[in-house]
């Protein structure tokens, strides 16, 4: 199949993947742009696991007020190396998980955390399970491992606190 480069350009544009993936994508999904991106988020997803060991001690601290000044939070976001710290799209995927951890009220990170008499509830309590507030379709961890594959470095999110006026 022919792939055109205007096809290519344009599913580059909304995943961030190299030429080459998303022209291999894009042949694997007979040219249609929404399968080929299910494609290669599924292929990332596949990376991510693989780099779900390696060690991340860069990262950074990023902190939400929510308007009004009554509820905030602060999360740190550790990722392999400095250069992905000092990212936009990495600083913007902090702000993200805070906005989440200041709208949802989460009690731990991740679902192994959560206490046998609360498993349950470990969708609603363990961050990383919770559905993502700005597409509920996807969990949070889902957006946390497309950003995984994008920068092709493990990224964790260690630890979070979340502050409530009066509680």
């Amino acid at each position: 199949m022919d792939i055109s480069a205007a096809a290519v350009k344009e599913l580059r544009d909304k995943t961030g993947a190299g030429v080459m993936e998303c022209k291999k994508a894009l042949v694997e999904a007979s040219g249609d742009v929404e399968k080929a991106m299910e494609v290669l988020r599924k292929a990332g997803l596949a990376r991510a696991e693989k780099k779900g060991e390696r060690v991340a001690s860069q990262g950074i601290i990023d902190a939400y007020i929510h308007a009004g000044g009554r509820i905030g939070s602060m999360v740190e976001v550790n990722c392999e190396t400095d250069f992905v710290a000092r990212n936009e799209e990495f600083k913007a995927l902090a702000h993200d998980i805070a906005m989440q951890v200041a709208a949802t009220g989460p009690k731990y990170v991740t679902v192994d955390q959560v206490p046998a008499e609360e498993k349950d509830q470990a969708a609603e309590i363990a961050l990383l399970a919770q559905p993502f507030i700005k597409d509920p379709k996807r969990t949070v961890e889902d957006i946390v491992k497309d950003k995984i594959a994008k920068f092709g470095e493990n990224i964790v999110v260690r630890r979070f606190v979340r502050y409530e006026l009066g509680s």
